[in-house]
């Protein structure tokens, strides 16, 4: 049975091969460490003055709102 799949091999691993891609890229793309890093960034340019409290608050909604859904698909993966 196998020899008549056999030319469809190639295909299956070009498909596990995509999908270990596509998987690698939501893992970074999904990565809330990269967020928290920029919200310690965005504090500091506030302390240090760059930034007033208006642009710190419009920028850090956004970076929560980005983390929120970083740890939503995080714990949707963990979950069987």
């Amino acid at each position: 049975m196998n020899v008549l799949t056999f030319p469809l091999a190639p295909i299956r691993g070009t498909a596990w091969v995509l999908d270990q891609v596509v998987l690698a890229a939501e893992r970074e793309h999904y990565d809330p460490g990269p967020v928290r890093q920029q919200l310690a960034e965005l504090e500091q340019e506030l302390l240090n003055g760059e930034i007033d409290e208006e642009e710190f608050d419009r920028r850090e909604d956004e970076l929560l709102d980005w983390l929120e859904e970083c740890e939503a698909y995080q714990k949707g993966r963990q979950s069987p």
